[in-house]
């Protein structure tokens, strides 16, 4: 079975059980400030599993594109991954675990669909504790589906699975979902896993020694069905939801029976490409590493920019930057000396294109992304690479690289720590992160300084005209949005008494049209004298209304949202004005480049 193929059967299978098929949501979260990138299936349905109605209905299922990146060091080998599709199915207060746990085993067993054996099935419940009690319906329902193939399936009360005793109770650390936050949705989950070694035996022994090696978790069913108080009590949810999960890339291996991903259809033709290009061959266990790096990276890499990320030194773009500048650095050690980025990205584009048709119609956007980017990092490279094997000479005595001269290696080479730690590991020695971090700290001090202390909120001056200003940014914000797309964001502003300047996410020179278009919807919006509205609430429940925010900010238990009607509904930290009236009018006094893919305008009232 293709990747393609498995994709479609999950969708097929489940819109046939009633569940309408929804789109993957964009790697960057839509209003959430909390996190860098999506990174789960269920992350963008937040709202609806906390009771918003969905414009599709109770029933939905899709494929969704996720990233988590605190294992980048660990790619390489034959299991981590940046970039990786998480399949899933919901009910938002419809089905429940019966309807969950039934099609679940129908679809992993149907010859129909992916024709598992089922003797090779291993499911794993919630206990029970203090808390909430032994999923006994669980358990009762997954004895019934092992009894449709002839399976007396028993519980392992000792943890000590065997082939009858296939369902394993565990407590909370394995087999219980959130809350995200100290309180929320919360319930028991139903975890099924699969035995990808039956040619060494029956499977017998405790099931944490089992897990990985020999039983693979293949699927996850989430069952929604308490709320956690402020008080650490547990109650009963008035909707029961079902967050379900299954990895594409992980069930892909378990299909194929191969040894890892990098092995099945989703990495084959990238790696035969970055062969093509280094004259090297994957078979070499010498150039795996390297190879799957690459395939890695710039696979994540194309995905990132299609939805709109540019490689920068802060938040998202710098883990793009990081990717592409480890995977050039592989391709270096593979003998690659022309730029390949771009080569790489369009074997991506033709293997995902289908099915996710952002990467076909971003496509110019990506090759000139990586492409320069490459460049950029190969112009500093090889005069940071001659540098660091001076540093490491040095540094020999000391067996750790001095904290300031990592730092010297960012600001000066564009190297970011994680490289300078790599290159430093492969000659033996350490290096001293806590003074890198002291020195970046007295950079940001004397950034922050030069800037004219700015403080928070990106206010220089608090008064009158400054929070009609930034009420203004506002608006702005709000009328780009509508005039260039929704790709537009913020990407970092300053407010004077005089003047406001708003950087925002755009990757060409406005025209003269669309500056006019802009100015003209502010200035109606003034002339409607419109309440701007200030309300307490949580972030969470900011979130789930709505409001737009910046990654990076620091929001405190509570945030303040400012709306304006329906024309915006922002976290901000203030000040403003209380009516749009006040603010005079409106003028875009320049539109100019900022940085790569981010453009900025300043502008004043009058």
């Amino acid at each position: 079975m293709t990747a393609k193929e498995l994709r479609q059967k999950y969708l097929d299978f489940f819109e046939s059980k009633g569940h309408a098929i929804i789109p993957s949501a964009p790697l960057v979260p839509e209003n959430d400030p909390t996190v860098l990138f999506t990174t789960a299936g269920m992350h963008p349905l937040v709202p609806f599993l906390m009771g918003e109605k969905h414009p599709l209905g109770t029933r939905l299922v899709n494929v969704q594109k996720c990233v988590r990146t605190p294992d980048i060091d660990d790619v390489g080998d034959n299991r981590h991954l940046t970039f990786f599709e998480m399949m899933g199915n919901w009910s938002l207060g419809d089905y429940f675990k019966r309807e969950a746990i039934e099609w679940s085993f129908e679809f992993i067993t149907s010859e129909k669909w992916l024709g598992l054996d089922p003797r090779r099935l291993y499911v794993t419940v919630f206990e029970g504790d203090d808390d909430a009690p032994l999923d006994q319906e669980s358990i009762n329902i997954w004895q019934e589906q092992f009894k449709k193939v002839g399976i007396e399936a028993k519980v392992a009360e000792d943890k000590i699975v065997d082939f009858e005793k296939r369902i394993v109770p565990l407590g909370k650390d394995d087999n219980w979902w959130g809350p995200a936050g100290e309180t929320g949705p919360c319930g028991p989950d139903s975890e099924m896993f699969y035995d990808v070694s039956p040619e060494n035996g029956a499977v017998e022994g405790k099931f944490e020694e089992l897990n990985g090696p020999r039983l693979v978790e293949i699927w996850n069913d989430v069952f929604m069905e308490y709320n956690k108080k402020a008080d650490g009590t547990f109650e009963k949810l008035a909707q029961q939801n079902v967050d379900t999960g299954m990895g594409l890339e992980r069930t892909l291996v378990t299909l194929t029976g191969k040894d890892n991903v990098f092995e099945t259809d989703i990495f084959q033709p990238i790696i035969r490409k970055i062969e093509e290009i280094s004259g090297q061959d994957y078979k070499d266990e010498n150039n795996q590493k390297a190879m799957r790096i690459i395939a890695d990276h710039f696979r994540t890499a194309t995905f990132m920019i299609a939805d709109g990320v540019q490689p920068s030194n802060v938040e998202r773009g710098y883990i793009l930057r990081r990717l592409i500048r480890r995977a050039v650095r592989q391709g270096k050690i593979l003998g690659i000396e022309k730029d390949f980025a771009g080569a790489v990205a369009a074997v991506v584009i033709d293997e995902y294109g289908e099915s996710y048709p952002e990467l076909a119609k971003n496509k110019d956007k990506i090759f000139e992304e990586l492409e320069l980017e490459e460049t950029r990092f190969k112009q500093t490279l090889e005069k940071g690479l001659k540098k660091i094997k001076d540093v490491i000479a040095e540094s020999r005595k000391t067996e750790k690289i001095l904290g300031s001269e990592a730092f010297m290696q960012f600001s000066t080479y564009g190297f970011p720590l994680e490289l300078t730690r790599e290159i430093a590991k492969e000659h033996g020695i350490g290096v001293d992160e806590e003074g890198f971090h002291e020195e970046f700290k007295k950079h940001q001090e004397l950034s922050r300084t030069a800037s004219g202390g700015m403080f928070k909120g990106g206010l220089a001056d608090a008064g009158e005209k400054s929070a009609q200003l930034h009420t203004a940014t506002h608006l702005l914000l709000a009328a780009l949005r509508k005039v260039l797309g929704e790709h537009v964001f913020q990407k970092g502003s300053n407010i004077t008494a005089e003047r406001l300047r708003f950087d925002f996410s755009h990757d060409k020179k406005m025209t003269p049209e669309e500056i006019q278009q802009v100015e003209k919807l502010v200035n109606v919006a003034i002339s409607k004298d419109i309440p701007v509205k200030c309300e307490e609430m949580t972030l969470e429940e900011a979130q789930k209304e709505g409001a737009m925010g910046v990654f990076g900010e620091k929001y405190g238990d509570k945030v303040k949202v400012y709306s304006i009607l329906d024309l915006s509904r922002e976290i901000c930290g203030g000040p403003h004005a209380t009516q749009t009236g006040e603010l005079g009018k409106f003028r875009i006094a320049k539109e100019e480049a900022s940085s790569a893919g981010v453009r900025r305008i300043k502008a004043v009232l009058e």
